[in-house]
């Protein structure tokens, strides 16, 4: 987060203003239509109440800073893509909450339910991502050749940790982890591919930009897997919980690949 705020600056959030249409598609698709149909998904394909709940915060959870690469790499529009991160990161905060509670509701039963104060898990995941977001912003700002520098090495830096952290989930439940990869990764990849072809396609059909659609279709489909991972690791204090995040990061390359190639596809000409 600290990385992703390196890159940000305060007309990001303003690009909104530019891009009304598209960045009013890309979340409503973000908030509201992937946990739509996370619910719908888990149930058709009914999974233990901890892995369900897991996948219901993956899908609460904002994009990741990896999604402004990657549509740099699909040729899609690199400044609705910070936008849509950024603007989504504060939404997130606020909605994340809700959606797991009512998640454990659906999936856990009242009796099962773990308890998650409303306003201090806000607290929680404010400490988690606008603040780090904030302290980026301001570098940047301030220290904009600081942040030119520092820019590389933090992402670097992030990818390990992303890497550290999947590794520790992993062999944390390993005992369970063929079940889990049998049981998630599915599920994991179809949100992954919906999600992307989903935010593409309907963007597209909207706006008549491709550049524009590439870019929601990233944003829609890939989501923060280590702030899933985070949260339900630190807050819910559910290692089962984090096994979707830690899963679908691991998973979601194909997808990414294949968004790439719709992203860098040439028209066919007559």
């Amino acid at each position: 987060m600290l990385g992703m705020g390196l890159t940000l600056k305060p007309k990001d959030f303003r690009n909104v203003i530019l891009f009304p249409k598209a960045v009013g598609v890309g979340l409503v698709l973000k908030l509201l239509f992937i946990p739509a149909l996370t619910f719908g998904l888990l149930y058709l394909i009914p999974l233990q109440p901890e892995l369900a709940v897991g996948f219901v915060l993956l899908a609460a959870c904002p994009g990741g800073a990896t999604t402004n690469l990657i549509t740099h790499l699909a040729k899609g529009d690199v400044a609705l893509s910070i936008t849509l991160t950024a603007t989504a990161s504060v939404i997130t905060v606020f909605t994340i909450p809700l959606l797991v509670d009512f998640g454990m509701l659906q999936f856990m039963g009242e009796s099962q339910v773990i308890e998650l104060p409303f306003f201090k898990t806000i607290g929680q995941i404010l400490v988690i991502t606008i603040v780090p977001v904030c302290v980026g912003m301001f570098i940047h700002s301030k220290y904009p050749k600081l942040s030119h520098k520092a820019e590389r090495p933090v992402k670097i830096l992030s990818a390990v940790f992303l890497v550290l952290i999947i590794a520790a989930v992993l062999i944390k439940e390993r005992a369970n982890l063929v079940e889990f990869f049998i049981k998630a990764g599915p599920l994991s990849l179809l949100l992954n591919l919906l999600g992307m072809l989903s935010g593409y396609y309907i963007t597209k059909a909207i706006t008549k930009n491709k550049a524009r659609a590439v870019a929601v279709g990233v944003e829609v489909g890939i989501v923060n897997g280590t702030l899933g991972i985070a949260i339900a690791a630190g807050i819910l204090q559910n290692s089962v919980m984090t096994i979707p995040s830690a899963i679908y990061s691991i998973i979601m390359f194909p997808a990414v690949l294949l968004m790439i190639y719709i992203g860098t596809r040439k028209p066919k000409t007559a």
